[in-house]
């Protein structure tokens, strides 16, 4: 295919005349890396038709984080928008979330507002995400894939940010249908490495490499996949400087550094390192901290006379076991209380291989009468441990099965108590301060075994935003107490965040 120089030329021009709105580099003209020149725009810009069209008509990239992909991204969108020659062009940033598609126009945005240039030329609308360029009866505005309509569009350029975080196919489906009508359109798809297989970005991102590897011959499709192998050392130099080719530029070997070690002590890590700094696909649940990390906490917890302290609870339901956890911040404490059925504790013993009878001799759980648990247990120790504990503050639970529970608590006697739902929102800070804790040495307990068994059994499962919630490695593993702990650091940082009473920002319970 022939290749236009000046078209190849014209579009680097245009990107170093903007100015860097992020950074150390803020206010500085773009200064293109060789790479993003010479393996990037000029190949995607410069390589024409016979009618001297562009040839390529969607370009996937995925580079790890921190490698200048969206801010580039932006600068293109702009180039789309001024510099394109489309009348009536219809430039998009696409993401799944509204907040992600807003990233790259809000990038945009400040271009345009650094020149004069530019901005003489258009109409910035905030409020709607939107560039109006007048003279061109242009737009560009952000979409996402979870506030769109289906119908009316007619892209010439898409930038598709973070491509792995995309729900289905809808909007992608979507955007490249509207192209039919445009004369030389681009789908610009910008990623990082995802979990999920069975999703677009995976079924693209597997095309762009046989497209790389000369198994599919698309001249309309232009792939750079910046990538680690599967089978080179993850925590190697060497490795960094294959996956990221602003290597020393605009990500820095110390903080690769401090992120790997940070991999080394979290196994929980190393799949979000891989995934986000060598652009590696992962599995999405992964074993969560050590065994010997937690080991190292025991100690003696101490619980000050009156210092602020938060219990966790997690009835899971009323056959299987259910357990407390008591949080105080200020020193790192943590004691736990489980409970479980009598008549199918042996049961269960036999069936998971775990020592429930001896845990019931030593004081480590309780059993109570009949095959289910009977909920007034659980309420009087609350109440005890409110008289043992005077800086009992809050009590943190889940409000799938303990609204019960939760009404007689407050209405009754008087506790005060939180819900805390088991998303993501809501547990991952609580895991993130527990992984911390931990791994600090800012956390003691006792020893207690059903807490260890609970926390070795936990693996973590992480969205695409990298939060993490937890759930158990297998069916027959049970995490409750484990839960209750991550509900009660839950339940504090709520209530820190609330700065006043729970009754102050809710009011009493009312069902």
């Amino acid at each position: 295919m022939p290749f236009d120089k000046q078209k190849a030329e014209r579009v680097v021009k245009f990107v170093q005349s903007l100015r860097h709105v992020k950074g150390k580099w803020a206010g500085k003209p773009f200064s293109l890396q060789q790479w993003q020149i010479e393996k990037l725009l000029k190949p995607l810009f410069g390589t024409v038709n016979e009618d001297g069209t562009r040839q390529y008509r969607t370009a996937f990239v995925a580079i790890p984080r921190k490698n200048g992909k969206s801010m580039l991204a932006a600068a293109l969108a702009l180039y789309a928008l001024f510099a394109d020659g489309e009348t009536g062009a219809e430039v998009y940033s696409a993401a799944a979330e509204r907040e992600q598609a807003s990233l790259v126009f809000n990038m945009a945005a400040q271009m345009v507002r650094m020149s004069p240039e530019l901005n003489r030329r258009c109409k910035i609308i905030d409020s709607q995400k939107r560039i109006v360029y007048y003279e061109k009866n242009s737009f560009y505005r952000a979409i996402s894939a979870e506030a769109y309509s289906k119908h009316g569009y007619s892209p010439t350029f898409v930038v598709y940010d973070e491509l792995h975080c995309a729900p289905n196919r809808e909007l992608w489906d979507t955007l490249v249908s509207g192209m039919g009508a445009r004369t030389q359109p681009m789908m610009f798809a910008i990623t990082t490495a995802g979990y999920d297989k069975n999703s677009i970005c995976w079924e693209i991102w597997d095309y762009a490499r046989k497209v790389r590897d000369g198994i599919i011959e698309d001249p309309t499709f232009f792939q750079l996949i910046y990538e680690a192998e599967e089978n080179e050392p993850w925590n190697n130099e060497k490795t960094w400087k294959k996956a990221n080719p602003n290597y020393g530029i605009s990500i820095q070997p110390q903080f690769l550094e401090q992120e790997a070690y940070r991999a080394d002590q979290m196994p929980a890590y190393q799949n979000t390192f891989r995934r986000l700094y060598l652009n590696q696909w992962v599995t999405q649940e992964t074993r969560w901290i050590s065994i010997d990390k937690w080991d190292a906490c025991f100690g003696v917890p101490n619980f000050p006379e009156y210092e602020p302290c938060y219990l966790g609870l997690d009835l899971s339901s009323t056959i299987d076991i259910t357990s407390a956890s008591l949080f105080c911040p200020a020193t790192g404490a943590v004691l736990n209380w489980s409970w479980i059925p009598e008549e199918n504790m042996i049961e269960r013993e036999r069936r998971d291989k775990v020592p429930f009878s001896q845990w019931v001799r030593d004081g480590w759980i309780f059993a109570t009468p009949g095959n289910v648990i009977d909920y007034g247990f659980i309420r009087k120790k609350i109440n005890d441990l409110k008289q043992e504990y005077p800086g009992l503050r809050i009590v943190g639970y889940d409000p799938w099965n303990a609204t019960q529970l939760a009404i007689q608590l407050e209405q009754e006697d008087g506790i005060p108590v939180i819900p805390i739902r088991q998303g993501y929102q809501t547990l991952s800070p609580a895991c993130k301060e527990l992984e911390r804790r931990v791994l600090g040495g800012d956390l003691c307990h006792d020893g207690n075994p059903v807490l260890r068994w609970a926390m070795d059994n936990m693996v973590i499962q992480t969205d695409p935003n990298n939060n993490i919630r937890p759930v158990k490695n297998k069916a027959t593993e049970r995490i409750d107490p484990a839960v209750s702990l991550i509900i009660a650091i839950a339940a504090w940082q709520q209530a820190e965040e609330d700065h006043v009473s729970v009754y102050e920002t809710r009011g009493v319970l009312a069902f």
